[in-house]
């Protein structure tokens, strides 16, 4: 117990994934959406530059944490959501961002494939409406997120794994 107690008061890192594990709190995907957020759409007046990688650090945070697949598939979706705003927002059209959006919306497609059918639709909305956005970046993006949804959708097995389990 005094191990648990130094590890949970060492860092707040600690504290999410103890509190992420032991179901504790009401809003368990927050604190990772905080992180995203914070990367993904940092605020123009700060000195963060966006850092895709660090909001990745967030999502498998969570899927170590938990592992949740319907908290991993809106993380995700959170994610694509966020990139897209802020590249909508302000403009932006740095290349290597741009390709982890596009690899991010891959994953966010596999994930809501591996949930059951209900489940799936409301997720699917928000990535057709980062899609629609980020059909205004250029650069390919949006093509490359309609090549995935395509690939998706003629998946002749879709969702079946997760249906058979």
């Amino acid at each position: 117990m005094e191990l648990i107690r130094d590890l949970y008061a060492a860092h707040q890192d600690n504290r999410t994934f103890l509190h992420t594990r032991l179901g504790l709190g009401h809003a368990p995907l927050e604190p990772y959406k905080d992180i995203i957020d914070r990367w993904m759409w940092p605020d123009p007046f700060s000195r963060d530059d966006p850092s895709p990688a660090k909001a990745k650090q967030a999502i498998s945070a969570y899927k170590h944490a938990v592992g949740d697949p319907r908290g991993l598939a809106e993380l995700m979706a959170f994610y694509c959501e966020q990139g897209a705003g802020f590249c909508a927002d302000l403009g932006y059209q740095d290349e290597t961002f741009m390709n982890s959006l596009c690899r991010m919306f891959e994953r966010a497609i596999q994930a809501i494939d591996e949930l059951p059918p209900g489940e799936r639709d409301p997720l699917l909305a928000r990535l057709l409406r980062v899609r629609d956005t980020a059909h205004k970046f250029g650069c390919g993006v949006g093509d490359a997120m309609d090549h995935a949804l395509l690939e998706y959708q003629d998946r002749p097995n879709r969702g079946a794994r997760r249906e058979s389990r």
